[in-house]
């Protein structure tokens, strides 16, 4: 069994807003694959389904940024999940806007729904990072609660597509494969001639 939980913060007037990319993401994977309607469980909005031939639960917890560990924790205690099958999607502002990157553990670098759910579970388990650019020190706060704009559609679109997309990955345990297969869906390999192919030559003009 797979748990993937998108951070965010709940309620209408957070839904577009840079800090709920990871709430985006969820709902994208869940229409791709044709999950369950979402249900209020563990504090959270809960839908069920199956990538890759595994069972996975997709989760919002609706209990704010600030305390997501709340919810993740009695959703991963219930199933009894170790921390390598959980794995959290959350905004990350050190990396540029349109790049992820997959990890295992690792620090909360000040992100508080990282540190709310490291509390609840400890900090081993797998998080999607999905960039969003950072804005400067001072305007962080200011920055993450704010609408994306409509420039940044041009790559949230496609990354959230990207992920759906990639997503069985996930399911297996493939995160380097994951993270191919979005960059690839994100930008296609040119059309090159084969390496072997036999250079082309004109032929040198008569004297």
């Amino acid at each position: 069994m797979l748990l993937l939980v998108g951070l965010g913060n709940p309620g209408p007037e957070h839904q577009r807003q840079r800090h709920n990319i990871g709430f985006m993401a969820i709902d994208a994977i869940a229409e791709r694959y044709n999950f369950a309607p979402f249900r209020k469980r563990f504090q959270g909005e809960l839908a069920e389904g199956v990538l890759n031939g595994v069972k996975t639960l997709l989760l919002k917890p609706q209990t704010y940024m600030n305390l997501s560990g709340k919810s993740v924790g009695e959703a991963a205690h219930f199933y009894k999940l170790p921390p390598a099958q959980v794995v959290v999607l959350h905004d990350e502002l050190d990396l540029a806007p349109g790049k992820l990157r997959v990890k295992q553990g690792g620090g909360h670098a000040g992100h508080n729904g990282l540190r709310s759910v490291d509390a609840a579970i400890g900090a081993d388990y797998r998080r999607l990072r999905l960039g969003i650019g950072h804005p400067g020190k001072e305007q962080v706060l200011g920055f993450v609660l704010q609408n994306f704009s409509k420039a940044e559609q041009d790559w949230l679109n496609p990354l959230l597509d990207a992920i759906a997309d990639a997503a069985p990955a996930l399911a297996r345990g493939d995160d380097v494969g994951f993270m191919n297969k979005v960059a690839l869906k994100l930008t296609p390999p040119r059309n090159e001639p084969p390496r072997d192919a036999p250079e082309r030559r004109t032929k040198p003009k008569e004297q």
